[in-house]
């Protein structure tokens, strides 16, 4: 019998994975600390204004 197991991903962790790779492809940065600034970016980018986006 062959299990299948679905995994929902939110749209934030779709958003952070997105932050992260390109923080990791364009710097130095890989693994934890990526990870770790990634939240960070999001973070200031969802306090900004809609209407300014």
């Amino acid at each position: 019998m062959t299990t299948t197991t679905h995994t929902h991903t939110s749209a934030y962790e779709r958003r952070l994975k997105m932050v992260q790779d390109v923080l990791t492809d364009r710097t130095e940065l890989a693994g934890e600390p990526a990870r770790d600034l990634a939240v960070r970016v999001l973070s200031a980018l969802d306090h900004i204004p809609e209407r300014v986006r």
